[in-house]
């Protein structure tokens, strides 16, 4: 007999803070690992321990998470764009999965999830930041419509990082 597992979609709350964390952590190490210097990288993912979730649930900028078999395998953050740069009204601010689950599709139901949320609150042409030698992350935006728009230089934990925007709609 096999047991299937409920997949859903739901607002982040603060009891999830401490598994945000460990989220963030396994997909930030899987996705930056020489992409970012490791020093900058392991301070970054410092940075996001339980309490600063918990403190970042309560600034009202949306946390969505994807739970499967009772837990959460990944979150979006999102809201209005933060800076006119990307030339569009909504902006998915981060997108990310446990290593383990990418692949199998729930990246795109997260995604699909969070803009049609935006969507719904008026902003429908949305982008997305993702660092330039992310070719993972660039293709799944390729792959879910994103055209690439605009680049920039970032600084990310002092290390300069060249950073490309995807728009959709």
């Amino acid at each position: 007999m096999t047991t299937r597992s409920t997949t859903s979609i739901r607002r982040a709350r603060a009891e999830n803070a401490g598994r945000l964390s460990e989220v963030f952590d396994a997909s930030w190490r899987e996705a930056y690992r020489g992409i970012i210097p490791g020093v900058a990288l392991e301070r970054l993912i410092s940075q996001r321990d339980g309490e600063w979730w918990r403190r970042a649930l309560k600034r009202g900028r949306p946390i969505a998470v994807v739970e499967t078999g009772g837990e959460v395998v990944g979150y979006a953050a999102y809201g209005r764009a933060r800076s006119g740069t990307l030339r569009c009204e909504g902006e998915i601010d981060e997108i990310y999965l446990l290593p383990e689950y990418q692949g199998l599709g729930l990246g795109g139901r997260l995604f699909r999830a969070v803009r049609n949320d935006l969507a719904d609150h008026g902003l429908s042409r949305i982008g997305v930041w993702s660092l330039e030698d992310n070719e993972r992350a660039g293709g799944f935006y390729a792959g879910l419509g994103g055209v690439p728009g605009p680049r920039t230089l970032d600084r990310v934990a002092g290390v300069p990082l060249a950073k490309v925007g995807f728009v959709f709609g």
